[in-house]
């Protein structure tokens, strides 16, 4: 094949438009082929079974060659009952591919709506970040959109966050911004804390109510939750009320643990796909445990309760699991599997998740508290954890592989 990157070369860019089906790219990649003619780039998708094909051809500037490459073209596309069109790129309007590549990811519990994608496009804009390409990902219907945009060096990063983590709110409507480099559809790892991300309950609470000191525990969590009050301090002080409490009583509590909506299902399909899960938690093995065991996670972690004659002695055995070493118990994890951090994905709700979530590839605040959704790096706020599939790439529950 003759060399086409001289001066005695153009860029023509044709668009084909039309019902969609089998065969359409094949047939005009052997039109371009057979008059030895080369593709420099090339874009499509399908809107309700609506084809757009574009593509840039660098073809030599002789008069007859470029006739006969386009009139087969039309040809073929007119057999197609498509619509082409094609126009010379000027010289001093060439494509520059995006150079810092971010996703921004859209996910409604129901529905994206057309507000929704005004002012988060409008807000893109605004910040000087251009839109590449839009992608409708939902499994069903149109709940989820990929945007491909290109983020100049300049930009403020954490001030796009923050303006979208407003329009989120606004549209209940959740929203990540993930760099779009190597990484993004590797990851090989999900760590989950427990408590208020994994079940829908802050056990040491559910405790204290059985055990008639509820109003008061629960007070204390949620202030150590908020990052008000120092968490082992906070871990000693609530367990030491527990005291008494038969082991009867968590076996009890242990089956009636309220899972997070679309928990079973995210790690089913997750776990199709080859990640390994673990659980890290500020909470306790005992129920831990239970949970690795109910949902075939490969890690569990979590502080150990003591107990003595069958009952708690309001201590707690061993290094306390806070926020530091929900970190360090994620590097341990990612050295075991031979993966970069990069390759982990955290989930967290409280301020003791910080860390961890800070140290993972992607961290996401699930319906988190305020102080943590406004440092994490993602967040997810309105939909259930399946919902985190598709920041993962993958398109919903159960997805085929």
């Amino acid at each position: 094949m003759e060399d086409k990157s001289n001066n005695n070369s153009k860029e023509i860019i044709i668009t084909v438009s039309g019902a969609d089906r089998p065969g359409i790219t094949a047939k005009l990649m052997k039109v371009i082929s057979d008059n030895n003619s080369d593709i420099t780039d090339i874009n499509q998708a399908i809107t309700h079974n609506l084809l757009s094909l574009s593509f840039v051809l660098n073809i030599s500037s002789d008069k007859d060659h470029d006739q006969n490459v386009l009139k087969e073209l039309l040809f073929a596309a007119h057999e197609m009952g498509l619509k082409l069109e094609y126009s010379i790129i000027k010289e001093d309007v060439k494509y520059k591919s995006p150079y810092n590549s971010f996703i921004v990811n859209c996910v409604a519990p129901k529905k994206i709506s057309a507000s929704f994608i005004a002012d988060m496009s409008q807000n893109i804009a605004s910040n000087g970040i251009n839109i590449y390409r839009i992608d409708n990902v939902s499994k069903e219907g149109f709940n989820s959109l990929e945007v491909l945009t290109d983020v100049p060096k300049q930009v403020d990063l954490n001030k796009v966050k923050e303006d979208l983590l407003a329009i989120s709110n606004t549209h209940s409507t959740d929203i990540a911004f993930i760099r779009d480099d190597v990484y993004r559809r590797s990851k090989r790892l999900i760590v989950f804390d427990m408590d208020s991300t994994l079940i829908q309950a802050e056990v040491i609470d559910e405790l204290a109510k059985v055990h008639g000191i509820g109003a008061k525990v629960s007070a204390i969590t949620e202030r150590a939750m908020n990052g008000e009050l120092d968490f082992n301090q906070s871990l000693v002080e609530r367990v030491s009320h527990l005291k008494g409490l038969k082991e009867s009583t968590l076996e009890d509590i242990c089956q009636n643990l309220p899972l997070t909506e679309g928990v079973e299902e995210f790690i089913k399909t997750v776990k199709k796909y080859g990640y390994k899960v673990a659980l890290i938690s500020g909470g306790f093995t005992y129920f831990a445990n239970y949970l690795k065991n109910k949902l075939e996670l490969d890690y569990a972690f979590a502080n150990e309760l003591e107990f003595e004659n069958g009952e708690l002695t309001g201590k707690v055995k061993g290094t306390i699991i806070n926020a530091d070493q929900k970190a360090v118990l994620v590097n341990l994890i990612s050295q075991q599997e031979g993966i970069s951090l990069e390759q982990v994905v955290a989930i967290g709700d409280g301020a003791n998740d910080l860390p961890m979530l800070a140290q993972a590839g992607l961290g996401i605040a699930f319906h988190a508290k305020d102080i943590v959704r406004k440092n994490a790096q993602n967040h997810m706020s309105h939909g259930p954890m399946t919902s985190i599939l598709y920041f993962l790439g993958i398109p919903g529950p159960e997805a085929e592989i």
